[in-house]
């Protein structure tokens, strides 16, 4: 049986991420009513701990409330209350600094386009006229953004699309796998064992950096554990930021498909659905379930205990998108 991610990587760990809390459901929108994201309450949910931040809240505003924007000055972007002029950087900003500070999470989905949770295009304001610049984010998220840069970070908008979607719920089961790993009383051998499960699943995002990993591993030994913890965590976490590709994708089946003992008519069968993965012709889900299905007995052990065949529960079905 394959294993279920945390099983496979590592200690069982369920993620926690942090969210805006009106995309839970929340009623904490400037209006009084919230912007619930089904993906994330109904089926993110089961697999997940959430942790709920409202910034407008937590800084003592009520809902609904006056709405805010951001708009330019001389000390950068402010954020003023549109009819009363109330500004309320200072507050946020101060929030968003003792958040940062404190924050332990796998993943974080923010609110789109808001003045204070936005991670794109949020608008910045000429003083009453039209707005200057759109390429910004919001306050708050700024600020935890550049605070943990590794941090795997999405907004419901971009959730949206299946490659943004499938890539963060990766990375965010990864990153808790490895929380959980080195938050234990972890000995050399477990973080061997744990890189060893996830060689297929660093080698589709970045190949240099999982080469990069493994020498911190072969050191482990030799330095105190928490240099390696913090070293291996930074490599670690930098591989998965790499977006996975359809080549090294090919790469890794490929090499699976040679871990495995299997006679030249089912060889040729994978081999043809691989090649069909390459051509866009069908999703990553079609030749990982193959192999996944060949990798069968003790000489298949390796391959099917690999993270990258498993890397969230697969009831999210979140390979199922063809690549473009």
């Amino acid at each position: 049986m394959i294993n279920e991610p945390g099983t496979t990587g590592g200690p069982a760990e369920r993620p926690r991420v942090a969210v805006s809390s009106c995309l839970l459901g929340e009623l904490v929108r400037y209006n009084g009513g919230h912007s619930r994201d089904r993906f994330l309450t109904d089926e993110l949910s089961p697999y997940v701990d959430w942790v709920p931040v409202c910034p407008e809240v937590e800084a003592g505003l009520g809902a609904p409330r006056e709405s805010m924007r951001l708009e330019e000055s001389e000390n950068g972007p402010r954020l003023l209350t549109r009819t009363s002029r109330v500004d309320l950087t200072d507050r946020v900003i101060a929030l968003a600094e003792r958040r940062a500070a404190e924050l332990d999470v796998d993943g974080y989905v923010f609110k789109a386009k808001s003045p204070t949770c936005g991670i794109h295009g949020v608008p910045v304001y000429r003083p009453g006229g039209a707005p200057a610049d759109r390429r910004n984010k919001g306050l708050f998220s700024a600020i935890v953004m550049e605070r943990h840069p590794l941090l795997p970070v999405e907004d419901d908008g971009r959730l949206h699309d299946p490659l943004l979607r499938e890539n963060f719920v990766e990375r965010v089961f990864a990153h808790a796998r490895l929380r959980a790993l080195l938050g234990g009383d972890w000995r050399p051998r477990d973080l061997v064992a744990f890189h060893a499960r996830h060689k297929m699943q660093l080698l589709a995002h970045d190949p240099r950096l999982y080469r990069e990993a493994g020498r911190v591993v072969a050191g482990a030994g030799a330095r105190p554990r928490e240099e390696v913890a913090a070293r291996y965590t930074e490599v670690f976490r930098s591989t998965l930021a790499t977006k996975a590709t359809t080549g090294k994708n090919v790469n890794v089946l490929q090499h699976c498909l040679g871990m495995l003992d299997l006679d030249p008519v089912r060889r040729a069968d994978v081999v043809e659905v691989i090649d069909a993965y390459r051509a866009g012709l069908v999703p990553l889900s079609v030749p990982t379930t193959l192999l996944r299905h060949h990798a069968r007995g003790e000489a298949a052990a390796w391959v099917r205990d690999q993270t990258y065949f498993s890397p969230y529960p697969d009831a999210l079905r979140l390979r199922n998108h063809v690549p473009g």
